[in-house]
């Protein structure tokens, strides 16, 4: 390619075309599972994305001599976990591009100029605004189908961060666990000795519990405390916790909700799963109109797809590493299996979260797809 036109997506065609590209990039890939457009476009809407209260955002598309759109990136500042961590760092997220290393490198100099220009001096990503956006580009099993909750790309695409003088910052890996029968013994041991020694008790949580009844955010409050110490995260505001809320606690399983609560009736532990979507996903190609909406509701509802998302799971800093994610299992397997539910995939990890990564030994995890942030330090030009 002679020439690469890298432009900001400020118009109602630029964008649509921002929207539009994964369906080309992924046209032929079975493992891909889109992100609904409505919920791309959402990202860049002051009115539905409560991050952006906190962060700037410039999504930027690529095209090519004839003008058809070869690439796209969004450039994110989050001056909050930019504070938070002493740095000043833009993001780069949502970046797809053909084959060319000239696509992909206007892209990402249009990112590192844009960081510039708001007195950036490093850049990082795939990021999101908040640390439960998608991040981590799949380095590994490009063979294995993506999930709801994480990236999947092409191969080519660590191998052009790598020309492109990107470097490793973190890794985030995921696990694959076949669900046992029964509890294993050890959890259950594990169980009713935590139960004892700390008077720790269940909380199954209904949708009146979570919404109505506190419990929604009090899971958010917790998962700010659990995760302040992880790589790259911002406290959620009060704002963010509510969008969250709305958009998925009127789909979601509450079954698969597993809560746990100390003797003064605190939540110290929560673990979150949800019914895979991937396939439903993929069918819909992003959109829900016309049979979009039936797939998901079909996988949601009626006919699931024999996989669990294990999308959070966080302990109060109080009581990590005194077996409270034992209770989690305790409870969940058992539900797994009246689902027919045998296969489990972790939400990414980072690979340095010991005490994270321990919890799934009894299971007799398979680490699978690797995740890579890529970081670069900006020089004055």
């Amino acid at each position: 390619m002679n020439k690469v036109k890298v432009v900001k997506a400020d118009t109602k065609k630029t964008m649509d075309d921002f929207v539009a590209l994964p369906r080309y990039i992924y046209k032929d890939c079975a493992q891909y599972v889109p992100d609904l457009d409505m919920d791309v476009r959402a990202t860049f809407d002051p009115k539905k994305n409560a991050g952006l209260e906190f962060s700037d955002i410039q999504p930027f598309v690529a095209y090519d001599d004839d003008g058809r759109c070869v690439g796209r990136i969004a450039a994110i500042i989050n001056r909050r976990a930019n504070e938070r961590w002493d740095v000043k760092t833009v993001r780069f997220g949502m970046i797809e591009f053909i084959d060319d290393i000239n696509v992909s490198q206007a892209l990402l100099n249009a990112v590192e100029e844009w960081g510039r220009t708001h007195g950036m001096n490093s850049v990082q990503g795939p990021m999101g605004i908040s640390d439960f956006d998608k991040e981590g580009m799949l380095v590994n099993d490009f063979n294995l189908m993506g999930s709801m909750i994480s990236i999947y790309n092409p191969p080519y695409y660590p191998r052009h961060m790598e020309q492109l003088g990107f470097v490793k910052e973190v890794d985030w890996v995921s696990f694959h666990i076949d669900v046992p029968k029964v509890v294993p013994e050890k959890f259950a041991r594990v169980t009713s000795l935590v139960q004892k020694r700390f008077g720790l008790t269940f909380k199954k949580m209904t949708k009146d519990d979570l919404l109505a009844g506190g419990y929604g955010k009090k899971i958010f409050e917790l998962l700010n405390i659990a995760y302040a110490p992880l790589f790259g995260f911002s406290e959620l505001s009060d704002r963010q916790i509510e969008d969250f809320l709305k958009q998925y606690i009127p789909i979601v399983d509450t079954r698969l909700f597993t809560g746990v609560e100390d003797r003064g009736g605190r939540l110290v532990g929560i673990a979150i799963t949800t019914h895979s979507l991937s396939q439903a996903l993929h069918k819909s190609r992003g959109k829900l109109l016309p049979l979009g909406w039936f797939h998901l509701l079909r996988s949601l509802r009626w006919k699931h797809e024999g996989v669990v998302d294990l999308m959070l799971i966080a302990v109060h800093p109080d009581y990590q590493g005194m077996g409270v994610n034992a209770l989690f299992f305790a409870d969940l397997i058992p539900i797994y299996n009246e689902y027919g539910i045998t296969l489990a995939e972790t939400g990414p990890q980072l690979e340095d979260n010991l005490k994270e990564l321990s919890q799934w030994k009894t299971l007799n995890p398979r680490t699978v797809k690797r995740r890579r942030c890529y970081q670069k330090e900006l020089r004055e030009l």
